[in-house]
């Protein structure tokens, strides 16, 4: 009889077919490691009544110390999926997937890294297990299965897509009809420990949290998928606690947000491990570049490289011109380069040439005073990439690690 070797959280089931026996592999833990050694499994036992015996091994250590690849976690499916591999390929870091089926893909861009296609939550177990090192999932996510947990660092906190709120909500009629805040809700004489407040709501770690520290007592919780805004109505819950994007839904089905019963704001970020950006070689190198790829891009959305030529006695007197129009100031102020023209046979400077960049929303205003103090031949460019000496956000990693 053959033994094989497997952590205590994998379990094998086999059932008899003809003369083989066929094994499923089921991984109840995000801490269940499959050794990358291990190809196959095939078991063939003749008598049906023979048995493959698993033996325990201990498990102690953190579950990714044994592996050498870099892994980052990103959304399965839905939307916020779709919002983060189009973040990628703006930021030239394009996934490439061989199989839609699969679960595993790359960027060629990261050597040594492995994308993981994985729900959102099961994201955040598993940076917690140390079965993934980075990932992109919503804060609303990461508050609610990290839970606290000291080893989660948010390395990028806006990344610009997936924007929602958490919030309670509650029925435009009856005994809510003119409770339009929190502390009303709290003040209502009706909720004892015999009647609670009844909420349905999937976030049943931050809400509990977010209810007693805001003097909510009596309350009780129903955990729920979907279709919440129904709940009310039929009787199942006073009051829903759920994610609000343009709170369309809740209106359409007679609910209403209140004062001061946002949880909290969230969209999507880049969170990591702790230890695997402190014990785990290369980590640290690949969130850098993935850092400074996202914010330089960020930062250049919705900009744009405005050139122009102008008249001008010298580079001080366009500057001069340039920095009295508000619209005008750029990142860190104008670049100002002669423009060399021939005349007479020798080359003369008549004109100056002007670079600044103005944000989309102040584009027109920056082309019509541009155009006051003399400015000619306008070109606007939109930019893909703006980046700084050093990112502030990858300061303040390093100061949170400790280094």
């Amino acid at each position: 009889m053959a033994t094989v070797s497997v952590p205590p959280s994998l379990l094998l089931s086999g059932y008899a077919h003809n003369q083989y026996c066929s094994i499923s592999l089921v991984f109840p833990s995000s801490r269940a490691v499959l050794p990358r050694s291990l190809g196959a499994i095939t078991c063939c036992a003749v008598d049906p009544s023979s048995q493959v015996v698993a033996s325990p091994v201990s498990n102690n250590g953190w579950a990714a110390t044994e592996r050498t690849e870099i892994r980052l976690g990103l959304p399965s499916k839905g939307r916020m999926a779709d919002d983060t591999l189009g973040l990628l390929k703006d930021c030239q870091l394009s996934v490439r997937q061989s199989n839609p089926r699969q679960y595993v893909a790359e960027i060629p861009q990261l050597s040594n890294l492995e994308v993981w296609f994985q729900r959102p939550k099961d994201i955040v177990r598993k940076l917690l297990s140390g079965d993934l090192d980075l990932g992109i999932v919503g804060f609303d996510t990461v508050s609610e299965h990290g839970q606290g947990n000291e080893d989660l660092i948010i390395v990028h906190d806006a990344l610009d897509y997936g924007d929602c709120r958490l919030s309670i909500a509650i029925p435009k009629y009856g005994i809510f009809e003119n409770v339009n805040s929190l502390r009303q809700l709290a003040e209502m004489s009706r909720w004892t420990p015999e009647r609670p407040l009844r909420v349905a709501t999937g976030f049943t770690y931050v809400g509990p949290k977010f209810m007693r520290e805001n003097g909510l007592n009596h309350v009780s919780f129903s955990t729920a998928d979907g279709a919440l805004e129904a709940a009310p109505a039929m009787g199942i819950a006073d009051a829903i606690l759920d994610l609000v994007s343009s709170g369309t839904t809740l209106r359409e089905n007679n609910l209403k947000e209140i004062e001061g019963g946002t949880v909290l704001k969230s969209q999507a970020v880049l969170v990591a491990s702790r230890k695997s950006l402190t014990e785990r070689k290369g980590v640290l190198g690949i969130t850098h570049e993935i850092l400074e790829r996202f914010e330089a891009h960020l930062r250049a959305v919705g900009q744009f490289m405005v050139t122009a030529n102008m008249r001008g006695s010298s580079a001080e007197d366009v500057a001069r011109r340039i920095l009295s129009q508000p619209s005008l100031s750029g990142l860190q102020g104008p670049t100002i380069s002669p423009v060399y023209s021939k005349g007479g046979g020798e080359a003369a400077i008549d004109y100056y040439a002007i670079n600044v960049c103005v944000p989309k929303k102040a584009l027109y205003k920056s082309m019509q005073q541009l155009r006051e103090i003399g400015g000619t031949g306008v070109l606007v460019s939109p930019l893909t990439y703006i980046f700084d000496e050093e990112t502030p956000r990858w300061r303040q990693l390093l100061s949170k690690l400790g280094l």
